[in-house]
């Protein structure tokens, strides 16, 4: 592991650095830095075949620090009197009574893609090998369908969204 060893001495001081200038941190820019060189000394001997063991140790790097800022929220407490957000589900489970005769007015191709891949939750590779199509096509079937879906549904059932995208409120349909 000659090769670690000369890259990690040329490179560690300009890595701990870049990592203690980005996070203002001197403690974890070291951890980091451990991190990293753990990260290195896992490659084994797949470390010296690399062409610029400066731009691995790097992006390595970046990603290491990328990774500590997704998990590192910052809390803020809310105040007890914050009302709850009401939940609408209720707008959207009685949606479903237009299914039934939404799925009846699609084509039988429509019908058959919504009704395994959606409604009974069948994979697509799976629908794809029943219907003698390829993955692709299979998807494309699929994805067409749900569109043909929802503008029938938002013409048969009057469907109105929010701001948000989600349902706010329709036209049952019997």
């Amino acid at each position: 592991m000659k090769c670690l060893t000369t890259a990690w001495t040329l490179h560690a001081a300009e890595l701990r650095g870049w990592l203690r200038h980005r996070v203002g941190n001197d403690a974890l820019a070291d951890d980091l830095l451990q991190d990293l060189f753990l990260k290195a000394l896992r490659q084994g001997e797949r470390f010296c075949d690399l062409h610029n063991a400066r731009a691995w140790l790097f992006e390595v790097a970046r990603n290491l620090l990328a990774d500590q800022l997704r998990v590192a929220h910052h809390m803020v407490d809310l105040p007890e009197d914050l009302a709850a957000q009401s939940d609408d589900t209720d707008t959207v489970d009685t949606l479903t009574a237009c299914l039934p005769r939404v799925l009846s007015e699609l084509s039988p191709q429509d019908r058959e893609a919504i009704t395994l891949c959606d409604l009974q939750g069948m994979a697509q590779a799976d629908f794809a090998r029943a219907s003698g199509l390829s993955l692709s096509a299979a998807k494309s079937r699929v994805q067409r369908a749900r569109v043909r879906l929802r503008a029938q549904m938002s013409q048969a059932c009057q469907v109105q969204m929010d701001e948000v995208g989600r349902v706010a409120d329709f036209v049952p349909r019997h």
